[in-house]
């Protein structure tokens, strides 16, 4: 079983049999309290989004491969939305391997990959990809286009608008994603997925409910 719940802005836990991975768990960025990484694996697509817990089983904020527990982990280098190319690339995207089931996690970066980024990305079952925009991160437009180069079968908004969190700028709402995308929706408290084999034929956004 391989599930992923959402938890604000850029923070998700994809949880196995065996471990959990809590991705961007300093939620205390947008006002939540930081999430748990006691024996978990914790992961942050920028350093600013970690909490470097003595107690997590392994901190990860960086290129690279690991391979823990259940999960064999890629870290890519990647531009940051509001950086120029002659920028160092502090911002990492994560491909995630559990079973036959890939997942990509995108966090704050600028809106094309080029193609040593995609290859190294390989191929993608589920994308978590930030969608809020107002210059902060990837806007729907931004989010469309590399949702269409990575293409996935599922793809999952994060970082849109939240009266809940309180963001440095205003977010756009998760609706302007979805319509720029025109794919179809499903909306679930957590996407939960046996193996590959459960995947939809097409692309689907799973809008999931923030836990």
């Amino acid at each position: 079983m391989f599930e992923v719940e959402y938890k604000g802005a850029n923070a998700v836990v994809v949880s196995s049999k065996k471990a959990s991975v809590v991705i961007d768990p300093k939620l205390s960025v947008v006002g939540l309290k930081d999430l748990s990484v006691k024996d978990a694996i914790e992961l942050a697509t920028e350093a600013r989004f970690a909490v470097n817990s003595e107690d997590a089983k392994l901190v990860i904020e960086g290129p690279g491969e690991y391979g823990i527990a259940d999960f064999d982990i890629r870290g890519v280098a990647a531009q940051r939305h509001l950086d120029t190319e002659n920028d160092p690339k502090i911002s990492t995207m994560y491909r995630i391997e559990n079973g036959d089931i890939r997942l990509a996690v995108i966090g704050n970066i600028y809106e094309k990959l080029d193609e040593d980024q995609l290859e190294e990305l390989g191929i993608v079952d589920v994308l978590v990809i930030p969608v809020g925009g107002s210059g902060y991160t990837l806007d729907a437009t931004g989010a469309a286009a590399i949702t269409r180069q990575i293409d996935p079968k599922i793809v999952i908004p994060v970082h849109y608008a939240d009266d809940a969190l309180k963001y440095e700028v205003p977010q756009s709402d998760v609706s302007t994603f979805i319509s720029e995308l025109g794919a179809p929706v499903e909306e679930a408290p957590k996407l939960k997925l046996k193996n590959a084999g459960a995947l939809p034929a097409s692309l689907t956004v799973f809008t999931l409910a923030r836990s």
